[in-house]
Order: structure tokens, then C-alpha cells, then sequence
């Protein structure tokens, strides 16, 4: 059984350490139906909470828990891999059989038409992509 947590007693602050952030995250949890409450004004009150501590927390994780930036060439792969494309169906964006090949096997930096076209075909991010450059 949840334990109650009464809305008047959060406090909405910057996440600073692990020890807010898991407090941050019992409240998520305990307000994540908070659209299901009947009474208007609680409701409205606990969605804004739900929506800040939300916030906080993400922010806290994208700044403590990021995950790098994947190389291009193995984003390029994934996605590869993702779309059942081979080598010869991406060829074009490559300008060319020879120029993927050697692009994928990195005796070729991507150029920034290349990387256009990955973004536009593909769908890598181009932030990705420009790691290549």
C-alpha cells in the first residue's frame, strides 16, 4: 500500500543529489494518476506538482545520468540494421558504393552532404552525425 503524501508539504526545488531525486521519483509515482482525481481543483493542483517535480527530476537525470553521444558510424549501422537496408541500399546518400564503403569502414570521414542526406533519409540525429565531421 502507497503511503499517503500530503500535497501541501512537497516543496518544488532544483534536484541537487541522489536523495532528492529518489524523493522526487516517490512523488512522481504517487501523483502519476493524478488525472484520475474527481475533485477539479486537487486535481488540477497535483497534475501541476506531478508536472514540476516531473521537470526537476529529468533534468537532474539528463545532467547525472546522460548516456554519450553514440559514435556516427555505429548509429549509422543501428539504423541500418533498423531499416533491413544493406551497404548498396544506402550507397546514394554516400554518393556512391565506394564512398560507403569506405565511410563505414571509417577510411573516409562523413561529409556534410552526407550527413544531410543521413539525416533527411535516415532519420540519425544530425547533432550524431556531426560527430563525424
Amino acid at each position: 500500500m502507497k503511503k499517503k503524501i500530503n500535497i501541501e508539504n512537497i516543496v518544488i526545488k532544483p534536484i541537487t543529489n541522489q536523495k532528492e531525486f529518489d524523493e522526487a521519483n516517490i512523488i512522481i509515482e504517487h501523483f502519476v494518476d493524478a488525472d484520475l482525481i474527481q475533485d477539479k481543483k486537487e486535481r488540477a493542483k497535483a497534475l501541476a506538482v506531478l508536472e514540476a517535480v516531473t521537470i526537476l527530476a529529468c533534468e537532474y537525470e539528463k545532467k547525472h545520468f546522460s548516456l554519450p553521444e553514440p559514435d556516427p558510424i555505429e548509429a549509422i549501422k543501428e539504423r541500418m540494421h533498423q531499416l533491413h537496408l544493406s551497404q548498396k541500399d544506402v550507397a546514394k546518400f554516400f554518393g556512391g558504393d565506394n564512398r560507403a564503403s569506405e565511410v563505414l569502414n571509417r577510411k573516409r570521414n562523413l561529409t556534410l552532404k552526407m550527413i544531410k542526406a543521413l539525416y533527411t533519409n535516415l532519420n540519425i540525429p544530425a547533432g550524431t552525425l556531426l560527430q563525424g565531421v
